[in-house]
């Protein structure tokens, strides 16, 4: 039997991982500062919500507001979802896990998602007491729970400047489906131009290539990188 896929709403993307993210997958989106990690997770909701499905978008840090605004800028007028019932984009500061993961779910089930964002997983550890291995069980039990519920998620996940780990807290990438990689990539001609690698994908035969994201008025866009690389 054939993979259920779901399309990713970026240009570019899907024919290299097959069509699009395994439905309900849990995907890491990981990056340092600027690499467009929410603009990625506004375009993968807004097809979703172009789709016919319902979404959740929880953040951590950035203001429902700035997300709005910067996805409104994209052509993502999420507000007219919001208010049919259909969206839901909202800030939490949890004062322990268990109170994320209860707000979470209850999000998920007013709106009946099909699509979920949690940004960011890094600010987890700031919520979390103890080692990271209780970290590690606590987001690993949320990414199954996840899966039961139907749910396809993006996973954000920060990475320190200068650093060459895939992830912040290095267990990520282990107990997630996918991982897309978001950089920054030096080129001979000058400037800093951003780039997308598919580090990991189960079930999927996909592109180890190394690719160009442009941010263009519509919003990311995948293509072939040029030559002229720095390495």
């Amino acid at each position: 039997m054939g993979v259920e896929r779901v399309e990713s709403g970026i240009p570019g993307l899907d024919e290299l991982i097959e069509g699009g993210f395994i439905k309900n997958s849990m995907n890491l989106i990981t990056g340092q500062t600027g690499t467009c990690k929410t603009i990625f997770c506004c375009q993968f909701l807004w097809q979703g919500l172009q789709n016919g499905e319902n979404v959740v978008y929880i953040t951590l840090e950035e203001s429902p507001e700035d997300i709005k605004s910067q996805a409104l800028q994209l052509g993502m007028d999420f507000e007219k979802y919001i208010n049919e019932g259909k969206c839901i984009i909202e800030y939490i500061y949890p004062k322990s896990f268990s109170d994320l993961d209860y707000e979470i779910f209850t999000k998920i089930k007013q709106v009946n998602a099909n699509r979920f964002v949690l940004d960011s997983i890094t600010l987890l550890g700031f919520y979390m007491e103890g080692a990271e291995e209780k970290l590690r069980d606590k987001v690993f039990t949320l990414m199954q729970r996840l899966k039961k519920h139907n749910i396809t998620a993006l996973i954000v996940s920060e990475i320190p400047e200068g650093s060459n780990t895939i992830s912040r807290f290095g267990f990520e990438e282990f107990v997630v489906d996918g991982v897309i990689g978001l950089h920054y990539l030096e080129y001979a001609a000058g400037g800093t131009p951003r780039s997308l690698v598919i580090r990991k994908m189960r079930r999927t035969n996909h592109s180890t290539n190394v690719f160009s994201m442009d941010v263009t008025k519509d919003g990311i866009k995948i293509s072939p990188l040029k030559r002229g690389i720095i390495v």
